[in-house]
């Protein structure tokens, strides 16, 4: 197995010293982390680096995460992850954090804001059959009430003010929908922090929609596994996994956030390799949220 090493170029809290990094040790299949990672590089493995961001105050308590070397699962022919510290806006990663891969159905919790704050904006109160898809859409990732949601919103014109309101820097639309946007593990951290902030729904609407992305039913998983349940019980999420017909691949991301972070997990696997289903993804999306818990965290 690959081993994705990383680097912490600014500390936060008692655990991350300004000035003394956590270095990857000199192995073979361990990748010096670099100070600016290419979005070139689609390889489920290498190292990972902060993206730049102001410097956490030293007083700042230390999250239940932290930057450190990640397992790359076997059997993965794309493999990608990114550490948001909200309190900052720092971003700690894979070497391809700004690689891009296709979303499924993570990306349901920005078609659920965009058509909540625009509601906001048009001086409009959503029916409640409009409530009820958005419940389904997030709650049990119902496909058919995303793509009602979708149509409303102007299809892919959403998908542009995503690009645009949450400050994307690495992902792009794609013609044939919200399926198949270009989306990167930088990106999707910026995505969860611009949803739990109320950029992305509005002030009126994000405690509804945060509280529908903590009880969802269907893709329960992943990032959140991880955590002290009493814990878990505080965090959003929004997984996507679908078996692509376009490219031969299941893909299964995680997207998990709370007061101070966010994470994200994205990869990629043939759908006629060892590994037929969705549980394997999240399988991987638990193992990188424990490599990556704080050693102070406590899970009870």
């Amino acid at each position: 197995m690959a081993v994705v090493g990383v680097v912490l170029s600014v500390g936060v809290g008692a655990l991350f010293l300004p000035g003394a990094p956590l270095a990857p040790s000199r192995q073979h299949d361990v990748v010096d982390a670099q100070a600016d990672p290419s979005a070139d590089d689609p390889s489920p493995s290498g190292s990972a680096a902060s993206s730049a961001a102001p410097k956490p105050s030293p007083t700042l308590a230390a999250l239940p995460f932290r930057a450190t070397t990640v397992v790359v699962p076997p059997g993965v022919t794309f493999f990608s992850w990114s550490l948001m510290d909200r309190r900052t806006g720092q971003i700690w990663g894979s070497t391809n954090q700004t690689a891009t891969t296709w979303p499924a159905s993570m990306i349901k919790g920005w078609i659920a804001s965009d058509f909540l704050r625009r509601a906001t904006e048009s001086n409009q109160a959503p029916g409640q059959d409009r409530l009820d898809e958005i419940t389904a859409m997030i709650r049990d990732s119902d496909n058919d009430a995303a793509e009602d949601i979708f149509n409303a919103l102007g299809r892919n014109a959403s998908l542009t003010r995503l690009l645009s309101i949450c400050k994307f820097t690495d992902s792009t639309v794609d013609p044939r929908g919200w399926g198949f946007v270009n989306i990167s593990a930088r990106d999707s951290v910026r995505m969860a922090d611009c949803i739990a902030d109320g950029t992305a729904a509005g002030p009126q609407w994000t405690d509804f929609l945060l509280g529908l992305m903590r009880t969802v039913r269907e893709g329960d998983w992943g990032i959140r596994d991880a955590l002290h349940p009493a814990d878990a019980a505080q965090v959003a999420i929004k997984n996507g996994w679908l078996d692509y017909d376009d490219d031969g691949n299941w893909h299964v991301n995680c997207m998990a956030v709370a007061g101070d972070w966010a994470m994200s997990v994205l990869q990629r696997y043939p759908i006629d390799g060892p590994h037929l289903d969705e549980a394997f993804g999240a399988q991987n999306c638990e193992a990188v949220a424990t490599q990556l818990l704080n050693p102070s965290y406590v899970i009870g």
